[in-house]
């Protein structure tokens, strides 16, 4: 068990928190200078966005990059019953996706600056490596700055 502990701090393993309310996201990006990573997902039925979030979101190579630099934001809109949500972030999702998604597209990932002002969008899975996704949305926000 001390091993176990000892291994949890010394890689210094934090996870990536999701927030799902775009005013705390602004709010935070404003007081840290940080973009917003937007992601619109399915997560019980759309095969795509489980795929986007398994293979890049989740990957230690986002994760790494995104835990400093990125305030992360995803709207969820699972279908089945026992996966539903409030309905508080229910109208919370349904309102991001108003201004940010009106054509219901899934998945579907931006990135925005700390006022909200789109710098790039990605429409379905992006068939890139994490690597490759992370430099994107470095070199963007970056030069959001």
């Amino acid at each position: 068990m001390k091993l176990l502990i000892l291994l949890f701090f010394t890689l210094n393993i934090t996870p990536v928190k999701w927030l799902g309310d775009m005013q705390k996201a602004t709010s935070l990006a404003q007081a840290s200078h940080k973009c917003i990573l937007i992601n619109f997902s399915g997560s019980d039925w759309c095969g795509p966005c489980i795929r986007l979030r398994k293979e890049i979101l989740e990957s230690a190579v986002f994760e790494q990059y995104a835990l400093p630099n990125l305030i992360l934001l995803r709207a969820d809109f699972p279908r089945q019953k026992k996966n539903q949500l409030s309905s508080l972030q229910v109208n919370l999702n349904e309102s991001l996706a108003e201004r940010y998604n009106p054509e219901g597209k899934f998945p579907f990932t931006l990135l925005v600056d700390l006022n909200g002002r789109v710098l790039k969008s990605w429409d379905g899975y992006t068939d890139e490596l994490p690597e490759k996704f992370v430099s994107e949305i470095k070199q963007l926000a970056d030069g959001a700055h």
